[in-house]
């Protein structure tokens, strides 16, 4: 049976117009139980009130995947990258040996709400970023951004009584985005994780219309 995981025993933690809820072990919310799903370390469901975010700060060796759920997120790291994301583009940033970054709402007025989620990263060198454009039609499995890491992130639209079968993996992590989810007679609501290890193939049918993201894990 998947382990679920619900979005009210996330942790969750407030900043100056900030409020992150954590999916893994984070700072002072520490679970010895709960530091990793294979490679995948975090996934962080980020709020940010207009003209809020975060400064310059350090990442290294890890795989820095993103996307946006409403509004839009501008980021900008030490090498002089910078550009903006809205709903429709997951980007990664690899950190490689160390890079600076900073995520900041794009907009004065409206919030911006995003997952962003990190895995350990196997590529050693120069920070590297890549990003593609998803517009999945509903009830198929579409790819997203590639990771330097054994994982494949894919996502899902669903419209009320469509389902999809995901197939097998070593691990497979499912989070809800938007809307609810059935997974045998288990209902995952916005925020939920179910997390499967050698549970081969399995159903998810949206019981509203609904968004995933899956995890694909090959160790």
């Amino acid at each position: 049976m998947p382990e679920i995981r619900r979005a009210g025993d996330r942790f969750h933690s407030r900043g100056d117009g900030v409020q992150t809820w954590h999916s893994f072990s984070h700072g002072a919310h520490y679970d010895s139980d709960n530091v990793a799903f294979g490679p995948l370390v975090a996934i962080n469901t980020e709020r940010m009130e207009g003209g809020r975010g975060y400064d310059l700060h350090h990442h290294a060796d890890v795989e820095i995947v993103t996307w946006v759920v409403e509004g839009s997120l501008q980021h900008e790291d030490s090498t002089g990258h910078r550009g903006i994301i809205a709903p429709g583009t997951a980007q990664r940033l690899s950190a490689g040996t160390g890079v600076q970054h900073s995520e900041q709402n794009a907009s004065v007025d409206e919030p911006v709400a995003f997952v962003q989620m990190m895995l350990v990263s196997d590529r050693v060198g120069e920070p590297e970023y890549a990003q593609a454009e998803v517009d999945p039609r509903r009830g198929v499995l579409a790819a997203t951004v590639a990771v330097h890491a054994p994982a494949e992130l894919l996502i899902v639209r669903l419209d009320a009584g469509e389902s999809v079968t995901v197939p097998a993996a070593r691990r497979s992590l499912v989070h809800v985005v938007t809307g609810s989810i059935l997974l045998d007679d288990t209902v995952l609501a916005v925020g939920d994780e179910a997390r499967h290890i050698d549970s081969g193939e399995y159903d998810l049918k949206a019981s509203s219309a609904a968004t995933a993201l899956i995890w694909q894990l090959q160790r």
